[in-house]
């Protein structure tokens, strides 16, 4: 194993500066969160190039130690355009979903596992900053609470 780490800084020496830019293809695709939510032993998966989320949770099975029980994407949670994806959880403690964000483009949707599938919103993005003194600036676009991703009370 040793040989091999030796062999691969030989030939990056040897290569000059193009072994660096061919690094971030060698990078591993997918980006895991757990969910923010304390009694859910859920994790997401995102594939960082496409945005595409899956998740993963254990479940309980009679007569066995338990079982993974996978949730494959669903309406919204599919591959996306082209973008640096990853997701961010919140510090709700009852929350089961998490932000997908692209970060190339700034935009985000929320996430979480409804009927058996990862659904996802539609990926939105801050309106640009209006003036102080616009009434419009100090309205919300909807209540507070309302968001898509259920909360346990």
């Amino acid at each position: 194993m040793r040989f091999v780490g030796s062999r691969a800084l030989f030939l990056a020496l040897a290569l000059g500066g193009s072994f660096a830019v061919a690094a971030p293809a060698l990078a591993a695709p997918f980006d895991f969160v757990p969910a923010p939510q304390t009694d859910l032993n859920r994790l997401y998966r995102i594939d960082r190039f496409t945005g595409e989320i899956s998740s993963c949770q254990y479940g309980l099975q009679e007569g066995t130690i338990g079982v993974t029980l996978c949730f494959g994407s669903g309406e919204g949670a599919g591959p996306q355009g082209p973008g640096e994806y990853g997701l961010v959880a919140s510090k709700h403690e009852r929350e089961g979903g998490v932000f997908r964000v692209n970060f190339r483009t700034g935009e985000m949707s929320i996430c979480y596992v409804f009927d058996e599938k990862v659904v996802c919103t539609p990926q939105a993005s801050p309106a640009a900053a209006a003036p102080a003194s616009s009434a419009t600036a100090a309205t919300p676009s909807a209540r507070p609470g309302t968001g898509a991703s259920p909360q346990r009370p």
